[in-house]
């Protein structure tokens, strides 16, 4: 059995369908609105739990109603959630994506607890850690438990998946410790510079094992260490919600690469995920099964 363990956030979504963001002083009605569970961990670890894997969080939440609400949520997915914390100090952390008409969003986010997840927790977890074929790590987490993770995983040999998103101020040895690095158009700039994606890609690989730059409607490119290079065009699909197709991807990428398949073939396994996710409205809501990404594969 394929087992993934995610370090990262949970968050409660307050998603707004607009035509456009306000202007300063302006008030704008939404075209619709809904409460959705999403946070990047939580995405991810749902995501790689739908797709078949044996997935552990370990995550920080607030002792407050929206944390009993994702937690409840994580355990009803039959996720591991030994090593989510409740915290009394701070409260769940939570997010306002504004989705616009194409389908596209913008996010407005409140760590919250999510920022003050603990070292102790993530040594706490060092077994779980240890027996997973990969570790999920965001940027939505303190940098000192993701380097901890990545520490613990290196010394396992098990395979570092980073998504460094969003780009925020890290320490170099935490992107030195990825196995794996997946970014977007916006992160692959910031990280790589440059505009072409396959030469970002390059760039970003220096001595890992794979790194993909996800291109949206584009698809996606990606390098591996062995030489291997590709371009995995993307499934056509009608979008209806981005929010958490990233999270869909990196899930699927770990999972596919933890059973053992080609990067090519992986990148594609994710591509798909992907594309299911933003035909659904939400984060979380939106990740897909894994019979649902065999059946656009085939």
């Amino acid at each position: 059995m394929t087992r993934v363990v995610a370090l990262g956030s949970c968050v409660v979504d307050l998603v707004f369908r607009m035509p456009r963001l306000p202007g300063r002083g302006e008030t704008l009605f939404a075209r619709s609105a809904g409460i959705y569970p999403g946070g990047k961990g939580l995405n991810q670890a749902i995501a790689a739990r739908r797709l078949g894997a044996e997935t552990t969080l370990i995550a920080n939440m607030g002792d407050d109603l929206f944390g009993h609400y994702l937690l409840e949520l994580l355990s009803g997915e039959g996720v591991d959630t030994r090593y989510v914390a409740r915290d009394a100090a701070n409260g769940t952390g939570f997010a306002a994506p504004v989705v616009f008409d194409d389908g596209e969003n913008s996010i407005l986010s409140a760590p919250q607890a999510n920022l003050a997840l603990q070292t102790a927790l993530v040594e706490a977890a060092r077994e779980a850690i240890a027996a997973a074929g990969a570790l999920l790590l965001q940027f939505e987490a303190p940098m000192e438990a993701n380097i901890v993770a990545a520490r613990i995983a290196r010394a396992a040999g098990t395979r570092v998946v980073l998504n460094p998103a969003p780009v925020v101020a890290h320490p170099p040895e935490l992107l030195a410790l990825a196995d794996v690095l997946v970014v977007n158009e916006v992160e692959a700039a910031m990280l790589a510079g440059g505009t072409h994606p396959a030469a970002q890609a390059r760039t970003l690989l220096g001595g890992r094992e794979l790194a993909v730059v996800t291109l949206g409607e584009q698809g996606a490119v990606f390098a591996t260490a062995s030489g291997e290079a590709g371009v995995v065009e993307a499934f056509p699909v009608q979008a209806i919600d981005t929010v958490g197709a990233g999270d869909a991807f990196c899930a699927a990428l770990a999972v596919a690469l933890c059973e053992g398949h080609t990067a090519a073939a992986a990148v594609r396994f994710a591509a798909a995920a992907g594309a299911l996710a933003v035909t659904v409205a939400g984060a979380a809501t939106s990740l897909p099964r894994r019979a649902a990404v065999d059946r656009l594969l085939s």
